[in-house]
């Protein structure tokens, strides 16, 4: 990482203490203390890089906590006003990034190379367990409180650079995710002194990462928002052939938000939040798979991996949503109980596109009843009773094979009707079919 933790100007105990903690001998490094407990203070004098910064910067947990219990000083200042945190969290070291933590070192210290802290250099680095220790860290430290946590997530560098415009910048996806879902502003210009620079948007249509653009869309960034030479991400990723040119195209259909201002989205419990991402991803690749039909390039497969014998079995097990008859009802509207798939409840929540400015929106009101939605829950299924009562989907298309052969009037009534909706339902699923066999890989 361009850090040159070597240092040969100490003379001495002093080297010999260096170059033990540098190779990871702990013996070693225990008996020089021993000998000469002082040490420490003076070697932080003579050298660029204290013993702690050495050792948070290779990973040695153990020669970190002998040391720190020695010498309670992490915050200790080394070549350009580095922090042992700073160099732990460039580094991708976990474990000494969360003693460091814990023995109190301070996550708003600036650097003097271009102003950065310990959450700038995890974002950059793309060390996504480092950069949520330190937002963990940082909610239940004094900063919350005085500096406040959101204004923390989007702190700037002297180029007016944030986390996220640094990790946008590297196509850094999972640190990306991370710090918009904790409060990062997706659309804000980097830059000081009334210049505009790029946006998180801009700079990931400069690295052509489109999983970034995917994620900054689905966060509601501004496709025809501008930099200071008055380019949008569009013509940035245009000029570098990068497919997610097409996606940031302004002319081409916008995809859906996620509605982060609604307070029922923001009080989702983890698993009706994973419906709803996997139904705004599905809706999202849908859109792409129009824009991108006559790009020669493949996309990256979704995220989630469920397969689709896994969702007819979902699908045969549990009640059609009577707003699109495609889906399986897997959300329940709660007081009034309603259902609903999770991607109607998607489309119902992102009617309208969030502004940057407003804190909150009004909640939507049930499609059934008109009741403003209170809260959103996961539908109850009765999968598991059906299988153990033996009446899973298998045996079900069973019985009724043998109830067709039997030549039975009804059942074949049954079978005609439930044909004709099994039609209707995958009527838009067939003009995907009808695509090239690339997007069918999608």
């Amino acid at each position: 990482m361009g850090q040159n933790l070597s240092n040969c100007r100490l003379p001495g105990i002093e080297q010999d203490l260096f170059a033990a903690v540098q190779s990871g001998e702990l013996k070693e490094v225990e008996s020089i203390l021993q000998l000469d407990p002082g040490i420490l203070q003076r070697s932080s004098f003579y050298s660029d890089l204290s013993v702690l910064h050495i050792a948070a910067a290779n990973g040695y947990l153990e020669i970190l906590s002998m040391l720190l219990e020695r010498w309670a000083h992490p915050d200790v200042l080394g070549r350009q006003k580095q922090t042992p945190l700073m160099l732990a969290a460039m580094h991708g070291k976990i474990a000494c990034v969360e003693k460091l933590l814990r023995a109190g070192a301070n996550i708003l210290m600036f650097d003097s190379v271009q102003g950065r802290t310990c959450l700038h250099y995890a974002a950059y680095y793309g060390h996504s367990d480092c950069l949520q220790a330190i937002l963990q860290a940082a909610h239940a430290n004094l900063i919350s409180e005085s500096w406040g946590f959101s204004r923390f997530v989007n702190v700037r560098d002297t180029k007016g650079e944030t986390p996220l415009h640094l990790a946008a910048k590297q196509g850094r996806l999972a640190c990306v995710r991370m710090l918009l879902d904790k409060g990062a502003l997706v659309s804000a210009s980097s830059g000081n002194n009334g210049f505009r620079g790029p946006t998180p948007l801009h700079l990931a249509a400069r690295k052509g990462s489109l999983e970034c653009v995917r994620e900054l869309l689905a966060w509601g960034a501004d496709r025809h928002q501008t930099d200071s030479a008055g380019r949008t991400a569009y013509v940035i990723a245009l000029r570098r052939n990068h497919l997610c040119a097409a996606l940031l195209n302004p002319s081409s259909a916008g995809p859906l938000v996620w509605p982060s201002p609604l307070k029922i989205i923001s009080e989702l419990n983890p698993d009706v939040k994973l419906l709803l991402e996997k139904a705004l991803v599905e809706a999202n690749r849908k859109r792409e798979k129009k824009i991108l039909k006559g790009t020669v390039y493949a996309l990256s497969s979704p995220a989630h991996t469920e397969s689709i014998d896994d969702d007819k079995l979902e699908c045969n097990s549990m009640e059609l949503c009577c707003i699109c008859f495609e889906q399986a009802c897997t959300i329940e509207v709660q007081n009034c109980g309603h259902q609903m798939c999770a991607h109607c409840t998607m489309a119902l929540c992102c009617h309208k596109r969030p502004k940057h400015d407003t804190q909150s929106l009004p909640a939507p009101a049930c499609p059934f009843c008109r009741r403003d939605i209170a809260r959103l829950a996961v539908a109850k299924s009765n999968i598991k009773e059906e299988i153990d009562e033996g009446n899973s989907p298998k045996q079900r298309r069973l019985r009724q094979s043998q109830s067709s052969s039997e030549g039975s009037s009804s059942s074949s009534l049954l079978s005609s009707a439930m044909g004709s909706i099994a039609r209707i339902g995958s009527h838009g699923s067939g003009r995907i079919a009808d695509c090239s066999d690339l997007l069918d890989k999608l």
